[in-house]
């Protein structure tokens, strides 16, 4: 399955960069995320709740970061696996300058198996859709924050899905 497209964040492109690969920030961001450790080879150990419809399950497994070419771009590489079924992808993500925004483009390929693969491809791109909105409100909103010094916001869907809509109305 692709996975492709962009988000305009409103904070300059070396702020955005970090915020993107601080393990913290990625932990309270990511949906469903409950553990992100970072480990001595420069990977993530991960924990994620998630699911599909119905589905629903632990998945744990691994993210690596390569190709980081700062402030500009960097590749992502996912695998998991829980009971419900198995996950793996890979995605770039780059970072360019618009005025006072940064533009996120994003692209990858995603892989799902097992049970969690039976509720049909519609069903499976649709929610990773809603979970990269999510991600990409979530990361906004941490952005802000640490560029006025503020604590680091309160996530959650509910949260998350207001602030997009607040988004929608200030554009």
């Amino acid at each position: 399955m692709r996975l492709e497209g962009n988000e305009t964040i409103s904070t300059d492109r070396e702020s955005l960069f970090e915020v993107m690969i601080d393990a913290e920030v990625l932990k309270r961001c990511i949906p469903g995320c409950e553990l992100l450790e970072q480990q001595a080879d420069g990977s993530y150990k991960m924990s994620l709740k998630a699911g599909v419809g119905s589905i629903r399950g632990v998945f744990t497994g691994t993210i690596r970061l390569e190709e980081i070419r700062a402030p500009e771009h960097y590749k992502m590489i996912v695998e998991g696996k829980g009971t419900s079924g198995f996950v793996k992808g890979i995605g770039e993500i780059d970072l360019a300058v618009s005025g006072e925004q940064t533009i996120v483009t994003y692209a990858g390929d995603v892989n799902v198996g097992g049970t969690i693969a039976s509720v049909g491809q519609r069903v499976i791109q649709t929610t990773a859709k809603i979970m990269t909105s999510q991600f990409f409100t979530a990361i906004g909103a941490e952005a802000k924050a640490r560029a006025e010094n503020s604590p680091p916001p309160k996530q959650g869907v509910v949260r998350n899905a207001l602030r997009s809509i607040s988004d929608k109305f200030q554009k």
